[in-house]
């Protein structure tokens, strides 16, 4: 059940709150995700296989694009047998789309007509192209500088596209004007509903593999696509599909690195840095949601985070478009934290590739 962490107050449906009314705290999963082998139906496609583990409300509408059961390509790089999960070829060209697909089942069957957003690029598409499906009038706040593709993208599907000058963090600023209005705030950062559908990445990961990888690469921002990851590992874990938890690698640029500071520092929350401009927008986030859960996923999983130089970000582009994989700037980062990677962890290694590179064209 999704219930204030703070409080513990239940999940609102009616209101469809961001933040706990009571105690502005955020929301999550009181006990984590679900997971039973039986319940997986294999009638439905994608991430849809797991919906007995999403906590939708009875009755809520499946509303999908065809998300999920993207495919593991394998590769050699800096002497490691590695293999790439390809998140950018999911319906919108990244990972957000199987979490978005379940939020807004979940803000269908809540009633919700119209709803705002903020989005350094790929949520907005994602976003965008959901609430379309659904018949949600959607808003989309974005940075002024976010990638010119990723902006035509999310007007193609009709919703409303609003530049905010400056960092990330305006954007974010500019659309809490909005809901203060009334409107509902469908975040793909504070709201807890969409990582259960990122969480079937790692059901997906031990499907394929036949084992739990030994450990995963994970851009992170505010730390969404990890805490998912980490969530489903956890559930696997817990009905005893899995015998150890993978080893979480969490990678942030260097230009914008509030969590490898602190878990470099030993310090439990983020640490205050200057929003720095990097190449890897989508991890563009100095103030991350989720830091402190985050932060503790990695340690209790024995990983650890890396951080990206900005000049190697681009030349790890290329490197992976001479595998044939043409990924966006963020996914990138994955390049160069193998090879940072220290010797000696456990294989199979896994690189969660985020986005297309043709958002960043």
């Amino acid at each position: 059940m999704i219930c204030c962490r703070n409080c513990g107050q239940p999940f609102p449906l009616s209101q469809f709150p961001f933040r706990c009314p009571t105690c502005d705290g955020l929301f999550g999963f009181d006990e984590g995700l679900e997971f039973n082998l039986g319940d997986i139906n294999p009638e439905l496609q994608g991430i849809w296989r797991y919906r007995a583990g999403f906590s939708l409300p009875e009755g809520a509408p499946l509303v999908t694009l065809g998300e999920g059961n993207t495919p593991l390509v394998w590769s050699e790089a800096f002497g490691k047998r590695v293999a790439f999960k390809l998140e950018s070829l999911n319906p919108t060209g990244s990972f957000k789309d199987r979490g978005t697909a379940v939020l807004v089942s979940w803000m269908l069957a809540a009633g919700v007509r119209e709803a705002v957003e903020d989005s350094s690029g790929n949520a907005g598409a994602s976003f965008a192209a959901y609430a379309s499906r659904a018949g949600i009038q959607g808003k989309v706040f974005i940075p002024a500088y976010a990638s010119g593709p990723k902006r035509a993208q999310i007007e193609a599907y009709g919703t409303e596209v609003i530049p905010v000058p400056g960092p990330r963090s305006r954007a974010a600023e500019a659309v809490l004007k909005e809901v203060d209005q009334g409107l509902i705030y469908a975040s793909h950062a504070y709201l807890p509903q969409g990582t259960a559908g990122i969480a079937t990445i790692a059901y997906e990961l031990v499907e394929a593999l036949g084992e739990p990888p030994g450990t995963v690469l994970v851009p992170v921002g505010h730390g969404s696509l990890l805490l998912g990851i980490w969530l489903g590992f956890q559930a696997l874990l817990k009905c005893g599909m899995i015998s150890h938890q993978p080893r979480l690698i969490g990678l942030q640029a260097q230009a914008c690195d509030p969590l490898y500071r602190a878990f470099q520092a030993g310090q439990e929350h983020p640490l205050r840095i200057p929003e720095g401009k990097t190449l890897a927008e989508g991890v563009a986030i100095a103030d991350p949601y989720h830091g402190e859960i985050v932060l503790a996923a990695v340690r209790e999983s024995e990983g650890l985070f890396l951080h990206v130089d900005e000049n190697r970000i681009e030349a790890g582009q290329k490197m992976l478009a001479r595998l044939g994989i043409y990924a966006e700037l963020t996914s990138a980062l994955v390049w160069d934290g193998l090879r940072q990677l220290p010797a000696g962890l456990p294989e199979p290694i896994v690189c969660i590739i985020t986005g297309h590179g043709l958002k960043s064209a």
